[in-house]
């Protein structure tokens, strides 16, 4: 069965960190790397069961996957969350073995982002999951894979506290 490690890169993050946290219950590792916060962001990571790890300078986001527990990686901002819908997804894909899980390079996700205005859609979806070994980042996310399925459910960009 596929597994999943979700990667997210903090710095004093300790007001919205929680609320990603909470809706990762799809994963089965959650990786912190923080960038020497001075609030509460460890603390609250290591609350929601997240490993943390110490950013290094002149650190790559591949270079942390050595810290990661599972075969495919997950990548979120600190200010955004899982809907619903997207968790099932994951959790759906993980319990139907899928066949071709293992030839797909990547899954790619919808965004929605708060905005003053409500929330709106990011047109294009992003590539958000990725296996151990992907090699292509465009700094702490993967580089758009055009080819990657689309998982059902939407990654959320909270801009406002």
């Amino acid at each position: 069965m596929p597994s999943i490690t979700a990667l997210l890169h903090t710095k004093n993050d300790g007001l919205r960190l929680g609320r990603a946290l909470e809706t990762l219950y799809a994963c089965d590792d959650i990786l912190v790397v923080d960038h020497s916060s001075r609030d509460c962001t460890v603390r609250i990571a290591r609350e929601y069961g997240a490993r943390v790890a110490e950013a290094s300078a002149g650190f790559a986001t591949q270079d942390y996957l050595r810290f990661a527990r599972a075969g495919w990686i997950l990548i979120l901002d600190p200010c955004e969350s899982l809907t619903e819908k997207l968790a099932a997804s994951l959790f759906e894909w993980k319990s139907e073995l899928l066949q071709t899980a293992g030839s797909l390079s990547a899954f790619s996700v919808f965004l929605r982002e708060e905005t003053a205005q409500g929330w709106m859609e990011v047109s294009a979806p992003q590539t958000r999951l990725v296996p151990l070994n992907w090699r292509f980042w465009n700094g702490r996310f993967p580089v758009q894979e055009t080819s990657a399925p689309t998982l059902e459910g939407e990654v959320l960009r909270f801009v406002f506290p």
